[in-house]
């Protein structure tokens, strides 16, 4: 996994989320254009993640799976966008479902290869609370999803960038220590 990428990830995030708190109303209808970007970057991060681990090794039909998801969330978002504007409540919540579950999933599966891996299964079980919450309050309304969305974006955010950190600081480390050659 490329640090540099999940920082990527949690800065876009944590920006998302600042534009939604300051800005709820006009942010409603740019909300559509930024979730599909953001979705949309996602899942060809993840693409590219899982194209670069299709060795069996790693959980690539996870960083696939999540990675299609995000294109197909987009994909809605640019092509409908008023009627994304009135179901984003639910293609929000199925994103943030399917790709939670999917985190989680690749977190059990990297504990042995990564430090820090509850951060992702803890950004995991984030999107599916988030997910819960707009499929059983869909009554907050759309201002209720811009702040749902923005404190979601803050936070995973922070966990994505937390986690870069520490994959940046053990790779460091990786380097700076080679393996030993027997001699």
């Amino acid at each position: 996994m490329r640090w540099w990428a999940i920082m990527l990830r949690g800065l876009l995030g944590i920006l998302l989320g600042i534009v939604a708190f300051f800005m709820p109303v006009a942010t409603l209808l740019a909300l559509v254009y930024l979730f599909g970007a953001y979705v949309f970057f996602d899942g060809v991060f993840n693409l590219m993640a899982a194209w670069r681990h299709t060795n069996g090794q790693k959980p690539w039909w996870a960083l696939l799976l999540s990675g299609i998801a995000g294109i197909g969330a987009a994909a809605i978002s640019f092509v409908w966008p008023g009627l994304t504007a009135l179901a984003l409540v639910y293609v929000v919540s199925a994103w943030a479902l399917i790709t939670g579950g999917l985190q989680i999933a690749a977190a059990v599966k990297l504990r042995k290869e990564i430090e820090g891996e509850w951060l992702l299964a803890l950004s995991g079980l984030l999107s599916i609370v988030l997910g819960f919450l707009l499929v059983f309050l869909p009554e907050a309304g759309a201002i209720g999803l811009v702040w749902y969305l923005g404190a979601y974006a803050v936070v995973f955010g922070i966990l994505m960038v937390a986690l870069s950190w520490r994959l940046r600081t053990r790779q460091a480390r990786d380097h700076s220590h080679p393996a030993q050659v027997a001699a």
